[in-house]
């Protein structure tokens, strides 16, 4: 079934070639081109804003996909509902009509399996619910790891620029240790840069693959909506 999820959830495996030149070799974005939400003194979460004109631009995050199909899988109404209707407007790709027809056309496959058009619109709104779910659950997670991996280490970091200016008064005697924890708040400074770059990373893969599904879904409910009177 999952199998299927992905399939029926038509999920471009491609490389972005146009983005190469602003991301690194590994997909880090360069450090000029981070987001403007994420600042050297605070991280906040923040949904990123994808629509028609502004899609995900980079490949989809497999983890963050399998993750959301997954709660859409495990949370399954049964029997004839949105789903096995996605399933059949993709098998209708094959055959040459337009929206409305197609759309019609495998409303009449749903009613022959004991579905309506209510019964679409109602699943359809279930799985969004499960994605929202998710998202309730990844954000949870992503404050957590804000908390570990930034916050603690911007503590440190306070700790020890107090401590250096504490020293300053002993500079001849203190010089060498001054130095030695100059070195060792210039390193903290800099895991907490690449921690914040981490976690907004990860924000930007979970919610463009939160975007493409929650999307589709979206996209058909307003078909369903207008086609199936």
């Amino acid at each position: 079934m999952f199998k299927k999820l992905k399939s029926i959830f038509v999920i471009e495996d491609e490389d972005r070639s146009n983005q190469s030149s602003s991301s690194s070799s590994d997909g880090t974005p360069k450090s000029a081109q981070k987001d403007d939400a994420i600042s050297k003194s605070s991280l906040k979460i923040e949904r990123p804003v994808f629509d028609a004109n502004n899609p995900p631009k980079k490949k989809l995050n497999e983890k963050f996909i399998n993750r959301l199909l997954g709660a859409i899988e495990e949370q399954n109404i049964g029997g004839f509902d949105y789903l096995e209707y996605k399933q059949a407007l993709q098998n209708l790709n094959k055959v040459k009509m337009d929206e409305p027809t197609k759309y019609k056309s495998a409303l009449a496959v749903a009613k022959t399996m004991g579905a309506n058009k209510e019964v679409l619109l109602s699943s359809a709104n279930h799985y969004l619910k499960v994605l929202e779910s998710e998202e309730h659950k990844f954000i949870e997670a992503f404050k957590n790891q804000i908390n570990q991996q930034v916050t603690l280490r911007s503590d440190e970091i306070k700790a020890q620029e107090q401590s250096i200016e504490q020293m300053k008064s002993q500079i001849i005697k203190l010089q060498a240790d001054i130095e030695d924890r100059r070195k060792r708040l210039e390193s903290s400074k800099n895991k907490v840069d690449s921690a914040k770059e981490k976690v907004e990373l990860t924000r930007n893969d979970f919610y463009q693959a939160y975007y493409v599904v929650s999307e589709q879904i979206k996209e058909d409910l307003v078909k369903i909506q207008e086609y199936l009177s």
